[in-house]
């Protein structure tokens, strides 16, 4: 019997869904062009260890799995690009296809089957509310799924295997929006409710119930530690959840179904870190120290497998 459950994976924002938890988070890319992959067991504490690299240097990209491969898209350069590694070994990513529109800094998530990659921005760095999907067992371009309510870039995703949500990012402004979509279907996404604080490059994860957005700039590029949350099967505004060890924005988020953990990031002078923070999702409370990423870094993807 399946236990639905979601391992959280996110980008500059973003999350995904399995159906079951593994123990083994993975962080790609980061800064201006990096391309370092580095893992850890989501269940212990430690630093992170090198696990390959992606096909194409990049940040702001998308990242989510399906227990099994994750996928990374989009990002700074080659925006279009959607790469993909097996989590349970190492080594580096190999080519998977092409995003419908090239965009930095989309909100990637998965019910565990279907991956799907919300927002973003073009290459005249606008915002937009694109919606993609890919099948993750298979390789491919993605298809047009639907839009989101918002254009937006920088924004949070993640679900609880059947339901997807994307929270804040920039529409020219920090943006306080949740909005939500059934992964299985196609279509627009429909409001959800409103973060505690308006934010753009946030960071979100799921235990499977609970979704927890960390990490954000906030008005006039304020640097936040904010993590809130929202039980993803109804609708309505998130709650707060405690504060990040590290006040700082665009982490990568990803879950083992129990434990959260956010890694990266940039801090208030706006310089990278190497910083893994971990929580509980299904308590609140700040979070505590994990370890360290290989490479102080920003803008990560980051997904997990079971």
């Amino acid at each position: 019997m399946l236990k639905r459950g979601l391992i959280g994976a996110g980008g500059v924002g973003g999350g995904g869904s399995l159906p079951f938890a593994g123990p083994r988070g993975v962080f790609g890319g980061g800064n201006t062009s990096g391309n370092t992959i580095d893992y850890i067991t989501i269940a212990t504490t430690g630093n992170a260890t090198d696990f390959g690299d992606l096909t194409v240097a990049r940040s702001g990209l998308g990242a989510t799995s399906d227990g099994s491969r994750g996928v990374f898209g989009g990002g700074n350069t080659s925006g279009s690009t959607i790469d993909y590694i097996t989590i349970a070994t190492t080594g580096d990513a190999t080519d998977f296809g092409d995003l419908t529109l090239a965009r930095y800094a989309p909100g990637a998530t998965s019910d565990g089957s279907r991956g799907v990659f919300g927002g973003g921005a073009n290459s005249g760095f606008s915002p937009v509310n694109t919606i993609d999907y890919i099948t993750i067992a298979t390789t491919g371009n993605a298809s047009d799924f639907g839009d989101l309510t918002v254009a937006r870039s920088g924004l949070g995703a993640t679900s609880d295997g059947l339901r997807g949500v994307f929270g804040g990012g920039y529409t020219g402004s920090a943006s306080n929006t949740i909005d939500y979509i059934t992964i299985a279907t196609t279509g627009n996404a429909t409001d959800f409710g409103d973060l505690t604080v308006a934010r753009s490059q946030l960071a979100a994860t799921s235990d499977g119930l609970r979704g927890v957005f960390g990490g954000a700039l906030g008005a006039a590029n304020s640097v936040t530690n904010t993590i809130d949350y929202i039980t993803i099967a109804t609708t309505g505004d998130a709650t707060d959840f405690g504060d990040l060890t590290l006040a700082r924005y665009a982490p990568g988020a990803t879950s083992d179904g129990s434990r959260g953990v956010f890694g990266g990031g940039a801090n208030s002078g706006f310089s990278p870190v190497n910083t893994i923070d971990y929580i509980t999702i299904a308590t609140t409370g700040n979070a505590s120290d994990f370890g360290d990423l290989t490479v102080a870094r920003r803008e990560v993807g980051a997904a997990s497998g079971g």
